[in-house]
């Protein structure tokens, strides 16, 4: 029986990709305390234990602020916050390694689930946790001993891995141990950023209540280079912290941050399986590139042209004449996925270039791609000494009018691309002359 696209089998073949990339590869994930405080705990785990049966090795951050906050409110023990971080003395610390002990008992119950007709069912995972996080003690900052706080000193890469390569997932807290016997509270930040960038991971992931970071006007942040760091406007406090730890650890040279919603319960799978995702993926480098094409890009961009070859909008290419021009084109990359391309081709003795193949794929239109490749293709005519560029077409003469073109006889053209003129497809000529500030 066949099954329509939207089908949850037709959904499942698309993952396919997914599956085989993140197969193998190594994510920290990161649960704030807020997150176990919200009930979405066991949801997350499910999500969890999918990823482990589909071969990822997993790094489990749970953290634990507002628990040990209603801890230490509950015994009227004063507790203060320095830059962000909790100052831990001698007093609070062992109320501290109550409850984050608890919190890891809770966690490893759920991971141990294996009911029938439950998400876990079958999933025998392990869950291993230890001393892999050495520690040293802050100190005094602006003035101020921050006692028992502590900071990430090394990471245990051999023995986290050895566990990671027999299929356990490894639970972290927010406590560090030192050479001397003593135990730190530590920020989740730190061990997180520290834990990822020593295991060298393939993604960390950050958890929050909403669906990632907006910016002012309440706009998701789908993608976010570290270098826009110093002009994003988080919406709040909490968006602004995750995104710190997010940038942080890119700078520290994890390739993808994600931040995304525990409150979603599609959030998670969404980001991780899904071209567009559902949270904020942030990058060292844009997640969505513009480039030259190269011969590995033919397939990608024949299956960007090909239902309009069909229709009859484009003329039709063989694999073997893109292959050969395949260097003219510059495409659109999102996520390894090419969703716009243009052709330029020179006719330097004539001071002009046409530009052809101007495509974006169907589910990314409206948002501007193809005039910004033809800007791109532009400029590059300029820098090669041209002064015109020039397209044929059948069913686009009003965009091209909007980008500046303007329609003239096909008698203009230069000799050589006059003499390829097919008079069937009896295109439409426009020209448009290029400025320096183009």
């Amino acid at each position: 029986m066949s099954q329509p696209q939207s089908s949850p089998i037709s959904w499942f073949r698309n993952t396919a990709p997914y599956i085989n990339r993140h197969r193998g590869s190594t994510f920290v994930i990161v649960i704030p305390g807020a997150v176990q405080e919200s009930g979405a705990l066991p949801r997350v785990l499910y999500d969890v234990a999918l990823l482990n049966s589909l071969g990822v090795r997993l790094v489990l951050v749970f953290g634990s602020r507002p628990q040990i906050d209603r801890r230490l409110q509950e015994l009227d023990i004063d507790s203060s916050l320095h830059r962000g971080q909790r100052i831990t003395d001698s007093d609070t610390l062992p109320h501290i390694l109550q409850v984050i002990g608890a919190q890891r008992i809770e966690l490893e119950a759920l991971l141990s689930l294996s009911l029938p007709n439950s998400p876990m069912q079958d999933a025998r995972l392990r869950a291993a946790s230890g001393n892999f996080v050495m520690a040293q003690p802050i100190g005094v900052v602006d003035g101020i001993d921050h006692h028992l706080t502590g900071r990430v000193r090394r990471v245990d890469v051999e023995g986290m891995a050895s566990l990671l390569d027999s299929g356990s997932l490894v639970l972290l807290s927010s406590i560090g141990y030192s050479p001397t016997g003593e135990a730190f509270n530590l920020s989740l930040g730190d061990v997180a950023i520290s834990t990822a960038r020593d295991l060298k991971a393939d993604k960390l992931i950050i958890l929050g209540s909403t669906p990632g970071v907006h910016d002012s006007n309440g706009t998701l942040i789908k993608q976010y280079a570290v270098d826009q760091q110093e002009i994003a406007t988080p919406s709040n406090e909490e968006e602004a912290r995750l995104l710190r730890i997010a940038c942080d650890a890119c700078v520290a040279g994890v390739p993808r941050s994600h931040i995304v919603s525990s409150q979603d319960p599609n959030a998670l799978l969404g980001e991780l399986f899904t071209t567009d995702g559902s949270g904020t993926l942030v990058t060292n480098r844009p997640y969505e590139q513009s480039r030259w094409a190269s011969i590995q890009d033919v397939g990608g961009v024949l299956d960007l042209i090909t239902p309009l070859e069909e229709s009859g909008v484009l003329l039709k290419r063989s694999r073997d004449l893109l292959e050969s021009e395949i260097g003219q084109f510059r495409i659109l990359e999102r996520d390894g996925r090419i969703i716009a391309c243009a052709a330029l081709y020179p006719f330097a003795e004539h001071h002009s270039a046409e530009l052809a193949c101007i495509v974006s794929h169907p589910d990314y239109r409206g948002e501007q791609r193809a005039s910004r490749l033809l800007q791109e293709l532009e400029r590059e005519a300029l820098v090669q000494g041209l002064t015109e560029v020039f397209v044929l077409t059948t069913q686009t003469a009003h965009w091209f009018l909007e980008q500046g073109f303007q329609e003239d006889s096909r008698d203009k053209l230069p000799p050589a691309r006059q003499a390829l003129y097919n008079l069937q497809r009896n295109s439409k000529v426009f020209f448009k002359t290029l400025k320096l500030d183009a």
